[in-house]
């Protein structure tokens, strides 16, 4: 699995002056299972390069290429099939439903592939201190718990590459710490690699290669 950018320049940061070591405007490879930090600071367009790969946004210039197949070029079809079986995503803004339950926006996600069983489900809800709280509708959790339930849900199908935009903002180092060990477990157990996006702490994880905007 393959991820290129070829001279990529989203439009809305065509007025930024960017450093010589940017990934913006310039050809870079990652092979996966590459861990991979993609570090700068705010407004540098970290959630702008999140959804650019998951195919929300097209507004940019040069080529995104996957597995030797130019992103521009998927239809509707290729991306509901990317998001199922091969890319998965932890947003910044979560975009869990507020009005649902933990364990109904989890078993909505597991649905659609049936990648768990609801006991693997419950062990990581456990692991990451929210065992206890399947039950209560997700606009009432910190933000710190939703974070964790985004995590979680991200890891309920299966994936090659797992994108994370800033996954640790409303995390202790302890919680960041234990989502980290639960992430690697099941990175490990797809064959994958991931893109986590990062102001500046690496939370302690190890990463294979580090990306710049």
């Amino acid at each position: 699995m393959k991820l290129e950018f070829k001279n990529v320049l989203p439009y809305p940061l065509v007025d930024y002056k960017h450093d010589k070591q940017s990934v913006w405007s310039s050809e870079f490879k990652i092979e996966f299972p590459q861990k991979v930090l993609l570090n700068a600071s705010s407004g540098k367009g970290k959630s702008t390069f999140i959804n650019t790969v998951f195919g929300l946004r097209k507004d940019y210039s040069g080529e995104i290429i996957w597995d030797g197949k130019n992103i521009a070029e998927f239809g509707m079809n290729d991306w509901t099939n990317l998001r199922r079986d091969t890319f998965s995503v932890v947003f910044q803004d979560l975009q869990l439903f507020p009005e649902l339950t933990i364990w109904e926006n989890l078993e909505l996600k597991n649905a659609l592939t049936n990648h768990k069983t609801a006991a693997e489900i419950q062990v990581m809800l456990s692991l990451l201190g929210i065992g206890d709280r399947k039950d209560q509708i997700t606009k009432t959790l910190s933000l710190g718990q939703q974070q964790r339930v985004a995590i979680i849900r991200a890891l309920l199908q299966p994936f090659k590459l797992l994108l994370m935009d800033e996954p640790f903002s409303h995390l202790d180092e302890n919680n960041a710490a234990l989502a980290l060990d639960l992430i690697a477990a099941e990175t490990d157990m797809n064959n994958a690699g991931f893109i986590l996006s990062s102001l500046g702490s690496t939370h302690g994880f190890k990463y294979d290669s580090e990306l710049k905007l």
